[in-house]
């Protein structure tokens, strides 16, 4: 998948690049290079899928998805490092002001890559949310930046062709506030599961545990993970005269209830105790 829009996004990125130098178009070659990245983002997001799709192993019992959060950080990253060089060479413009030159075939370019990437986003973000791949989202964020920027140079061309030269620069720092965002937004999302930030509120977990036959209460629910890939831990109350094998049976329904409510948790791991036993440090539900 990533391999085709890779080689769209480079073909996208040369030619606005040699046409944008040719016509010192500076909006239009800071475009082909945000698009350049977007082909280097796509190596980095190939890499990080290839490795996160590894089973878990001895060093690594929860599995290798954070290989592919690590990856989406270093799209962001590309992505921060690409708004700076353009804000640059917007500032520089206006220190050395020149009027570029904009034809027809200008608007053409863009408006054809701005339909290669609206094809390519839709169809990226659509496989990211079918496969659970945060890497593929992310990309799919960061190929759907283009559009947008896409737009605002549009909006550049025609106002040099009305005379406005200064739009070329100002249209520019657009675009970098525009790669700043998209950045930002996948480094908030990675950090979420780099850290092991809660992903399911305790509270909707346990309403729906609760509704599980034979569970008594439940506490220490703990969440975290990515997209499609989800742990949760927890503990179970179940009546204390219960034999061993059928409280064990309640845990197995718990998971699969979980799971099929939850399409994104991959494993759940349950910690049963005696319902006369009072939960230590809980907020959850329980009864007795």
């Amino acid at each position: 998948m990533l391999i085709y829009v890779l080689f769209l996004n480079l073909a996208v990125a040369f030619v606005k690049i040699i046409y944008g130098t040719l016509t010192s178009t500076l909006s239009m070659t800071a475009d082909g290079y945000h698009s350049l990245f977007d082909g280097l983002s796509n190596i980095v997001g190939l890499a990080g899928s290839f490795i996160g799709d590894r089973p878990p192993d001895v060093e690594h019992p929860y599995g290798h998805r954070k290989y592919e959060t690590v990856a989406s950080i270093f799209i962001a990253l590309l992505l921060i490092f690409v708004g700076v060089e353009i804000l640059q060479s917007a500032l520089n413009r206006f220190l050395s002001p020149s009027v570029p030159e904009v034809t027809a075939i200008s608007f053409l370019i863009i408006l054809g890559t701005m339909c290669i990437n609206y094809l390519v986003t839709r169809y990226e973000y659509k496989q990211g949310e079918s496969l659970r791949s945060q890497v593929l989202i992310a990309d799919s964020m960061h190929t759907k930046s283009d559009i947008y920027v896409s737009l605002s140079v549009i909006v550049s061309l025609a106002a040099v062709k009305l005379g406005f030269p200064l739009m070329d620069p100002l249209i520019a720092i657009v675009i970098a506030f525009i790669i700043f965002r998209a950045g930002y937004r996948i480094i908030k999302e990675g950090s979420r599961d780099l850290l092991d930030m809660s992903r399911i509120e305790e509270k909707e977990i346990c309403d729906l545990v609760m509704g599980v036959e034979g569970v008594k209460g439940c506490h220490k629910i703990r969440t975290r993970g990515s997209m499609g890939d989800i742990k949760i831990d927890m503990h179970l109350l179940v009546q204390s005269d219960m034999t061993l094998e059928d409280a064990h049976l309640i845990s197995h329904k718990v998971s699969k209830k979980l799971k099929s409510e939850y399409k994104d948790i991959s494993d759940v791991v349950v910690h049963l105790e005696p319902s006369s036993q009072r939960p230590q440090g809980s907020n959850s539900k329980k009864t007795s």
